[in-house]
């Protein structure tokens, strides 16, 4: 019988908060955590997947960027059977990437997938590459680093090659960005978390998780070389880019 998912539990007590850290109790209960507190995570994944089929060469690497605990991986392995590419998951959270082997180790293709640990912040080495993917992961790299990121993972793309991006984002106008959030809170607490974990939560993300505005993370985009840029998913405060290497 299949084992239920950890619940995430993670801000519901009154213990101290300190910033947000992906450890082994995040870790434990993370896809709890993404299914209960990302709005249409499962479908932004598969849109996320199905475009990046449209890019994969054979004999290329497929790199995703902030791994976590695999789902994307895990997804590429099955959608692409008997592909002659290689796949490339980067985590800087020793947790997460045990949690990823755990379930790739399920596939039939486990042996074309390869975990690194390593933090992007520090840059990243990225090689005959026909796509990488970085969902929701961006927004935890500190803005003074993002632009080289960007020019590294564009360097290490092949031409027509693409980029994948999920992002929290910030609305342009004070007003619907305040209203957003405030629908995305109503998301959560419909979700089961109490107002208190929301709260807990915020506060510990804080100097952590730091959003763009969508002309942002456009703007960071193009001036790297990528085009065309476009949106391919959008709720309140959410949006899917998808990034080309002309």
């Amino acid at each position: 019988m299949k084992q239920p998912k950890p619940s995430d539990k993670v801000f519901a007590n009154d213990a101290k908060i300190g910033d947000f850290k992906f450890d082994e109790k995040v870790a434990r209960v993370f896809d709890d955590m993404l299914d209960r507190s990302v709005p249409f995570y499962k479908e932004a994944q598969m849109m996320a997947l199905r475009l990046a089929l449209n890019f994969v060469k054979d004999k290329s690497n497929i790199y995703d960027l902030g791994c976590s605990t695999g789902n994307i991986l895990k997804g590429l392995l099955n959608l692409m059977p008997g592909k002659s590419v290689k796949l490339i998951g980067v985590d800087n959270s020793p947790a997460m990437l045990k949690q990823a082997k755990k379930k790739i180790s399920t596939s039939k293709n486990r042996n074309s997938c390869e975990l690194r640990l390593a933090d992007i912040n520090q840059g990243v080495e990225i090689d005959n590459a026909s796509v990488v993917i970085m969902n929701y992961t961006l927004q935890f790299v500190r803005p003074l680093f993002r632009e080289t990121l960007m020019r590294q993972i564009y360097a290490g793309l092949h031409k027509n090659g693409c980029l994948i991006l999920i992002e929290k984002v910030l609305g342009n106008d004070s007003l619907l960005n305040r209203m957003y959030i405030d629908l995305y809170y109503e998301y959560k607490k419909g979700r089961g978390y109490s107002s208190q974990e929301i709260a807990r939560k915020r506060e510990a993300l804080e100097n952590v998780l730091i959003p763009y505005r969508i002309d942002e993370n456009t703007r960071l985009l193009t001036q790297c070389g990528f085009e065309p840029v476009d949106i391919f998913f959008k709720w309140y405060n959410f949006a899917g880019f998808i990034a080309v290497k002309p």
